[in-house]
C-alpha cells in the first residue's frame, strides 16, 4: 500500500470518527443542538446530526479559506446566526486536522438559544454575549444561507407575516423578491428556499422561469 492510499484510508476513518462525535454532541443536547460536519476536501456538507437548519448533505460549504495551513484557529466562535425559522442560533466551529496536521474538516455546533432566552433572567451567565466575535470572514464570505435567512425575515417583519401563515401568492412574491436580491446565486440555494418555504423545488423553478419569460 503506497502513502496516498494509506492517507486516504486514515482520513476516511477519521471522518467516521468525526460523524460519531457529531452524533454524540447532538444526542447530549437534543433537541436544541445541530452538528454539521464539512469535508474540506470536497467543500461539501458531509454529515448533519439533528438537522435544525434544513441544510442537506452535499450542500456547498464555501470554506475554501479553511484549507490553508496558515489557518491557526482550532475553535472559531462562539458567534450568532439567524435560523430559517427566525430563531437565534449560537454556533462554534472547530477545525479538525489529519495526522499530518493539515485541515481535513470543520465541525460546526449550532445551539438553538431561543428557549434559553425566554428564561434569560436565570441564565444571564450562560447567555453572556461578551465572548462573541464578529462573524468570521473565512466562514461567512460566501454564506448565501445566512443572507437568505436575514432577507426572508426582514421581508416577513415588514408585512407582519410568519412562515406558517404564508399563502401560495406570498411564497411566489417572496421567491421573486429573493431573486431580485441575488439569493439564487448559491449552487444549492433553490433547494434551500424550497425547503424553508415548504414548497416543491419545481415550483421555485417555475416562478423563476415565469420571471425570466416576463423579462424576456
Amino acid at each position: 500500500m503506497n502513502a496516498p492510499e494509506k492517507d486516504s484510508i486514515l482520513n476516511h476513518s477519521a471522518m467516521d470518527n468525526f460523524r460519531a462525535i457529531a452524533d454524540a454532541i447532538a444526542t447530549l443536547f437534543f433537541p436544541h443542538a445541530e452538528v454539521v460536519l464539512h469535508d474540506l476536501r470536497t467543500q461539501k456538507v458531509d454529515y448533519i446530526a439533528n438537522n435544525l437548519s434544513k441544510r442537506e448533505i452535499g450542500d456547498d460549504s464555501a470554506l475554501e479559506d479553511m484549507l490553508s495551513d496558515d489557518v491557526s484557529e482550532r475553535n472559531i466562535g462562539p458567534y450568532e446566526k439567524l435560523n430559517w425559522d427566525g430563531q437565534k442560533i449560537r454556533s462554534l466551529s472547530t477545525v479538525l486536522r489529519d495526522g499530518a496536521g493539515h485541515p481535513l474538516a470543520v465541525l460546526c455546533i449550532n445551539l438553538n438559544i431561543s428557549l434559553f432566552e425566554n428564561a434569560k433572567a436565570a441564565l444571564d451567565l450562560f447567555l453572556s454575549p461578551t465572548k462573541l466575535i464578529p462573524q468570521p470572514d473565512s466562514l461567512f464570505r460566501d454564506d448565501w444561507q445566512e443572507r437568505i435567512n436575514t432577507f426572508l425575515h426582514a421581508w416577513l417583519r415588514e408585512r407582519q407575516l410568519s412562515l406558517n401563515l404564508l399563502t401560495r401568492d406570498h411564497k411566489r412574491e417572496l421567491v421573486l423578491a429573493l431573486h431580485a436580491e441575488g439569493a439564487f446565486k448559491g449552487k444549492s440555494s433553490s433547494n434551500y428556499v424550497a425547503n424553508v418555504l415548504n414548497m416543491g423545488r419545481a415550483t421555485v423553478y417555475k416562478h423563476l422561469k415565469e420571471l425570466k419569460e416576463l423579462k424576456g
